[in-house]
């Protein structure tokens, strides 16, 4: 008989804890959640932000982790920036307002690129959307998809920047979001010339309850795998 996937629904995947060493010699706390067939794209989870209690285990990324490897052949990759603390533990360091986090981005980036060959893409939540715009520009990564960007940090020329690279950006506003609502995201991403702002219809940034977190795997899941939808709601 078959049951309704739920919030504290995990599937089967191989799940391994994982340690990044960033430049500077810190030491950041991870999970790589490998699924137990074919690979079809790597991603690594930039978290919201740390002081508002943004985690490598923010509900989203952690859904993420539970359900994706399984449902459509994705390896998520989670970990605490600099300071950060989660169920997993604390990373090294202090958190720097998404300064001193550069190194932490791009060392996840170079480990996984480095360990994995299958297609590379930086999800970034919040927070986590600044430090992929600023600092995910390695050659190895496939392109971006932004939850809930904010806009905060980014500046003209870091948006200038993807403008110019051309690779993918494909950003999902809520449509009720406190901090960027979708067309005020489309004048500001206007910027990329080949992003893609997908609105979230009665979505708030936090992407609270099942629909929302359905919505936003879904999307997911769209650039990267679309033979896998539609995402089951059953197992």
């Amino acid at each position: 008989m078959s049951e309704v996937i739920r919030p504290s629904t995990v599937l089967p995947a191989q799940r391994l804890a994982h340690t990044f060493t960033t430049a500077d010699g810190l030491r950041l706390i991870g999970e790589i959640a490998t699924p137990n067939g074919p690979v079809a794209g790597n991603l690594v989870m930039l978290h919201p932000l740390p002081t508002h209690g943004g985690m490598m285990d923010s509900h989203l990324y952690k859904k993420a982790a539970n359900r994706l490897p399984a449902m459509a052949g994705l390896r998520i990759i989670r970990f605490n920036t600099r300071g950060t603390a989660s169920e997993a533990g604390r990373s090294e360091g202090d958190f720097d307002d998404g300064n001193a986090e550069r190194l932490d981005v791009e060392a996840v980036i170079s480990d996984i690129a480095s360990r994995y060959s299958e297609p590379l893409w930086v999800v970034g939540w919040s927070f986590g959307t600044d430090l992929a715009l600023r600092y995910a520009r390695d050659a190895r990564v496939r392109g971006l998809i932004l939850l809930s960007p904010p806009l905060r940090t980014s500046t003209e020329s870091d948006l200038k920047f993807w403008g110019e690279d051309g690779r993918p950006v494909i950003a999902l506003v809520p449509e009720l979001d406190d901090y960027l609502q979708p067309d005020e995201a489309r004048r500001r991403f206007s910027l990329i010339p080949q992003a893609k702002v997908i609105a979230g219809e009665g979505i708030k940034h936090l992407w609270v309850g099942e629909p929302a977190v359905y919505r936003a795997l879904t999307e997911i899941t769209q650039v990267i795998n679309p033979s896998a939808l539609p995402l089951p709601t059953e197992i």
